[in-house]
């Protein structure tokens, strides 16, 4: 177990080349060694440190995401709104969320608190957190920070929060200037960063035909691909968030210790005993805005489509279930239109009962049928098997929760990690929901569609298609 209060930051772990062991005893290898420990999970969390914070009013802070600053900053924002963290009073690594809400209920209990601004969620301390998609599979680690300063507007209202040790004297609230864009990245070569397009989509075979045996076991399958771009310049995580805000302001666009993206897809938002959860599943890709209702009408009809996100909707109601005292389950999706692709859509609406926070219960959805697949233990190892990638903090939980257990969790999609060691490279993420009825040629267009995001933030659209097509 590895705990750093205001000590240097870090994105995680670049994997080298696959050797010859298995990818899951690769990366347990591979896992760091902490307090004399390896290749396990770290299911506790040490002892929070105390903390006291202020909050008060402030006007408009303008633009959130131009305030950070460095890789310790952390961000949330959507249609302007949001939270932007900016240093580290307290940082925690943990393998389970169980373990990072342990964590963050002690210093939720023991912070001393003062504020002028009237109650509500994400106002005061929060923890910004990213989990890993799968803890057994992976040399990464989750991370929950609790950042020294915290922006925050909503609804109109803005405001600033100050962390700091309970010991230590209390200092002024500012807020802090604005320091000049960087540059750009310039150009953006990419090349596949595990299997290249063919080798992908042969796998994409192999799990359509243990799909329809009738030995298989499997209903559906979410396959991942890599690819990794490297820049004539590093690549700035706010210049990158930026231009992910600006082209897509109804995704939720996140930024924590180099994981950086902007989502579609709200794992669990909770407040005030209300939690909702926005599940996306089947996508078809636009290129022409007079063909969109033709288009909207193909999905809404198409029957693997449909198929697949059923399979994620009950995934995300029987998580919910037991949690809740009623529970809005749609009968049929509705089909959200972003940019480059539409999906079908369902927003699931309960009553929470009891006090549980909003960590825990986004750890009891994860790993939903939208990013894992079912049954669940099923296609948590068809992945390791198939997809020969170290996914990461990629599909896993991201996002924020304050002092009353309040929160929003999305699923860290349409994203990339930076590299910690090399500030000009960066690996972006997309995959696919697999079923009986998939093609492999359709689903490796579906990659390329969910890629676009992130290849034309950094000014790099067609160079996927290059890079498949010298493979």
């Amino acid at each position: 177990m590895e705990a750093q209060y205001g000590g240097p930051d870090r994105f995680g772990h670049s994997l080298g080349k696959p050797d010859s062991l298995r990818p899951s005893d690769r990366r347990r290898a591979e896992r760091p060694r902490t307090g004399g420990l390896a290749s396990s999970l770290v299911t506790s969390a040490p002892t929070p440190p105390r903390l006291r914070a202020r909050t008060v009013p402030i006007g408009d802070p303008g633009d959130l995401l131009a305030y950070l600053s460095g890789v310790a900053d952390v961000a949330w924002v959507r249609r302007g709104d949001g939270l932007v963290g900016l240093g580290v009073a307290a940082r925690v690594e943990v393998d389970t969320m169980d373990a990072g809400a342990d964590w963050w209920a002690g210093v939720a209990a023991s912070i001393e608190h003062t504020s002028d601004v009237p109650a509500g969620a994400g106002i005061g301390p929060v923890a910004f957190g990213s989990f890993t998609f799968d803890p057994e599979n992976t040399a990464a680690r989750s991370v929950l920070i609790v950042p020294r300063l915290v922006i925050g507007r909503r609804g109109g209202r803005s405001w600033l929060t100050a962390v700091e040790p309970a010991d230590s004297r209390a200092g002024a609230v500012a807020l802090p200037a604005i320091t000049p864009d960087a540059d750009g990245p310039g150009c953006v070569e990419v090349r596949p960063a595990d299997l290249d397009a063919d080798g992908w989509a042969r796998e994409v075979g192999r799990l359509v035909a243990q799909i329809n045996s009738p030995e298989g076991g499997l209903a559906k399958v979410v396959l991942a691909r890599a690819v990794r771009g490297t820049a004539e310049r590093p690549i700035e995580a706010r210049w990158l968030a930026r231009r992910l805000a600006s082209a897509y302001p109804t995704c939720w666009t996140f930024h924590v210790e180099g994981l950086v993206g902007a989502s579609p897809e709200m794992l669990l938002r909770a407040e005030g005993g209300l939690a909702t959860s926005r599940v996306l599943a089947g996508t078809i890709r636009r290129s022409d805005p007079s063909q969109d209702a033709a288009l909207a009408e193909a999905l809404s009809g198409s029957g693997k489509d449909l198929e697949e996100h059923r399979f994620a909707v009950d995934s995300v109601a029987d998580a919910l279930r037991p949690y809740c005292s009623g529970m809005n389950v749609p009968d049929a999706p509705f089909v959200l239109q972003l940019p480059n692709v539409m999906h079908l859509a369902s927003d699931v609406t309960a009553v929470m009962t009891g006090a549980v926070s909003s960590l825990r219960l986004a750890g009891r959805l994860h790993p939903s049928a939208a990013v894992c697949g079912t049954p669940t233990a099923s296609a948590l190892a068809a992945i390791a098997a198939h997809e020969h990638l170290d996914r990461g903090r990629y599909a896993g939980p991201v996002g924020w929760t304050d002092l009353r257990g309040d929160g929003e969790w999305a699923i860290a999609l349409r994203c990339g990690q930076l590299d910690a060691d090399d500030p000009r490279a960066i690996t972006l993420y997309a995959g696919c929901g697999v079923v009986g009825r998939s093609r492999p040629d359709a689903e490796v267009a579906e990659t390329h569609a969910k890629l676009l995001p992130m290849l034309d933030a950094l000014g790099a659209r067609d160079a996927l298609s290059a890079a498949d097509a010298r493979s």
